[in-house]
């Protein structure tokens, strides 16, 4: 049945790429997905790139904008009218006005504008446009793919395994202790199962909330359940099998087992069909710095974690026989997040830091013809950089509004108050971080409070500043506008 199901939704897809590739030769459009693991800004940056298209800001490293060729850009109905749209608005008072950081979604949304350009001098000059479409989702989502070849047993051996390295073992106690009274060979028990499930989302909870909060362990939607909250699809947890046996029909085992096909059945392969499949660039938002100040351990944890994105991207060129059969991103940018935190000196250390997580996987991921890039990005600064004196010694600092509570060593900071910073500063070598160079803890990376915008004298708020966001939108989209 399972390969009926499987055949019956490839049909499916490629119908509706079919559909979709028709409609670029009356309405070119681009389907950019953004997403990020836990605290990395994802709906900032989503914000932001609107503010900038729809505000006609200059944006140096976008050639397309710095060469004038930008008309125009605004706000057009989504054309999916299932998908919740992405409250921009919402977000640009959050930030501008209230200066706080907007929530973070716990599900997708979407947004299209529609941006009309003049081509470059060439063989087809003159005006066009382009409907982008920004489809934004939890990073959570896409690290849920990797069950989607995964069978139950061997996801309990892994997740469980995992749990009981040094690192983790101290959160996962709890649950451990309820693990040992499960008998996988026992009788297939509802409320025992609920009981499980609670413990085991209990322990996800904790990572998230933990110096691995830089990663994270699938199901995703266990964390961000939405209107499955409570279904069987999300009542389950990995069970310590016995090695080699089959699981017999009708026991606790086989109740979890069945659980766990209804959730790669009803969640994880709907949003590969209808959503994941369909996007044609993507980018992945990461807080790198505060996995270096974690230690070594929490890069390794980082770096797994990206290896499975992009593992879980089916990458390559897009040409008109793949978007009808297979569509595929063929541009994924990697960014870490936060670049304000930090001086300006140490911005390209940062990108280095990056480039060094994703190597390994970016070297497969580009020999099936996909490019893979990275960038160090504050999608809004919050700071601005000066220097400061510390004995004989001038430091390159940042200064701005730490969030109320904030802590840097013994001050605790009122949400009102500037104060300048040195944050630390990262070693040449980005190998040097890997093997222990800094000593975990050591950096001070307090959350600011979103800037001040000044207002000019007809009322127009400034608009938004920023790090290196032209470089990602040139990476994402400068070709479609040449």
């Amino acid at each position: 049945m399972s390969v009926i199901t499987d055949l019956a939704s490839r049909a499916g897809s490629a119908a509706q790429s079919f559909w979709e590739a028709s409609g670029q030769l009356i309405q070119p459009s681009l389907r950019l997905g953004v997403t990020g693991l836990a605290r990395s800004g994802k709906t900032v940056f989503t914000t932001a790139l609107v503010h900038h298209l729809t505000r006609g800001t200059n944006l140096p490293a976008f050639r397309a904008s710095a060469e004038g060729r930008i008309r125009r850009a605004h706000l057009s109905p989504q054309p999916d009218d299932a998908v919740p749209r992405f409250p921009f608005e919402e977000h640009m008072a959050a930030l501008t006005q209230d200066r706080r950081w907007p929530q973070s979604t716990s599900r997708i949304s979407e947004l299209r504008v529609d941006i009309e350009y003049e081509r470059k001098a060439g063989w087809r000059p003159g005006p066009a446009s382009l409907a982008l479409d920004i489809v934004d989702y939890p990073g959570e989502w896409l690290l849920d793919l990797a069950l989607l070849d995964a069978g139950y047993a061997e996801w309990s051996r892994q997740t469980i395994e995992a749990s009981r390295r040094r690192d983790r073992a101290a959160v996962a106690g709890r649950w451990h202790e309820i693990l040992k009274t499960l008998d996988p060979a026992g009788p297939a028990d509802e409320v025992l199962a609920s009981k499980a499930s609670e413990v085991f989302k209990d322990y996800l909870m904790a990572l998230r909330v933990g110096a691995e909060a830089v990663a994270t362990t699938p199901p995703g939607r266990f964390l961000m359940p939405g209107d499955l909250a409570g279904s069987p699809a999300l009542t389950f947890a990995p069970l310590d099998l016995p090695s080699g046996q089959p699981i017999a029909p009708g026991r606790f085992a086989a109740l979890m087992e069945r659980r766990f096909e209804a959730y790669k059945t009803h969640v994880v392969r709907p949003f590969f069909r209808d959503h994941f499949q369909r996007i044609d660039r993507q980018i992945v938002l990461v807080d790198v710095l505060a996995a270096i100040d974690a230690g070594p351990a929490a890069l390794a944890e980082l770096e797994e974690a990206l290896d499975q994105v992009l593992m879980a991207f089916r990458t390559g060129r897009n040409t008109l026989l793949s978007r009808l059969f297979s569509p595929r991103a063929d541009r994924v940018l990697f960014a870490a997040t936060k670049a304000d935190h930090i001086h300006h000196t140490d911005h390209d250390r940062l990108d280095a830091v990056l480039r060094h997580l994703v190597n390994r996987a970016s070297r497969r991921t580009e020999a099936a013809g996909a490019r893979v890039g990275t960038v160090a990005l504050a999608s809004m600064r919050a700071t601005r950089e000066t220097t400061i004196r510390e004995g004989r010694e001038t430091l390159r600092a940042v200064a701005g509004i730490p969030e109320v509570g904030e802590r840097v060593g013994n001050e605790i900071f009122d949400g009102e108050t500037e104060a300048a910073i040195f944050p630390g500063e990262l070693p040449e070598s980005a190998e040097a971080i890997f093997h222990g160079a800094i000593e975990p803890g050591s950096f001070r990376f307090p959350r600011f409070r979103p800037p001040k915008l000044p207002v000019d004298a007809a009322g127009r708020m400034a608009k938004m500043p920023h790090i290196r966001l032209d470089r990602a939108l040139e990476f994402l989209l400068g070709d479609r506008f040449a």
